[in-house]
């Protein structure tokens, strides 16, 4: 469920103080006072704020994390997706996803990690990372349906939460080799189940087969002389 409303004239006011929030936050942190020290810096009335962010910075951080995913998405569109193996689209995404965020950036976005872990924000930050994980799946045309729909996503979330956890310390080479051997822990994880539903499709149906015999249509078992 989006919080925020998404009325332009309030994502100007969002999108003034993130800027300002930014420069601070790698020193301040996500704090309510950063926040308006951010509204002071760019003259923004506190009732504009109160009403752009009735959360405070988790108002703040929600919007940050949706422009984050457009930007993502921006990148998924001028790329030649079909060119791309699943695992290939999927680890694009990823990387797509953090790079949106930038260098500059890198100290800020793990204090907003840090600030979304505790206990007022957790929720918060468990939903935004499930919206980028839908929103990678839904620009590459995922068709799951029932659990499947919810077990990517839910495995993405991961992906992701840890793989820029791995990205906050700085070196862009480890966070390459660890997202490869997370999304081919996620392909193993595909492939086993397509295992199991091939499987499945060769088990007889118990259901099926009781009905026959309680109706008469099964076989009748030879008797023991």
């Amino acid at each position: 469920m989006n919080h925020l409303s998404d009325q332009p004239h309030l994502d100007k006011i969002r999108a003034v103080l993130l800027n300002a929030m930014l420069s601070r936050a790698a020193f301040e942190g996500w704090t309510a006072a950063a926040l308006q020290s951010a509204a002071q810096e760019t003259k923004t009335d506190p009732g504009a704020v109160e009403l752009a962010c009735p959360r405070g910075v988790i108002d703040l951080l929600h919007y940050w994390s949706r422009e984050l995913d457009r930007d993502m998405l921006a990148t998924l569109e001028q790329a030649d997706l079909n060119a791309m193996r699943v695992r290939e689209r999927v680890t694009f995404a990823v990387r797509a996803r953090i790079d949106a965020i930038g260098d500059d950036n890198r100290e800020a976005a793990s204090r907003a990690a840090a600030r979304l872990a505790t206990p007022d924000a957790l929720m918060v930050g468990k939903r935004l990372l499930w919206q980028s994980a839908d929103a990678i799946w839904r620009a590459l045309d995922d068709p799951s349906t029932d659990y499947n729909y919810y077990t990517k996503r839910a495995i993405l979330s991961a992906v992701l939460g840890s793989t820029m956890m791995v990205w906050f310390e700085g070196d862009d080479e480890r966070t390459d080799r660890f997202l490869d051997r997370r999304i081919e822990n996620v392909m193993q994880f595909e492939r086993f189940k397509g295992k199991v539903r091939k499987a499945k499709e060769k088990w007889p149906d118990p259901l099926a087969a009781l009905s026959r015999f309680r109706y008469g249509t099964g076989k009748a078992r030879p008797r023991r002389m």
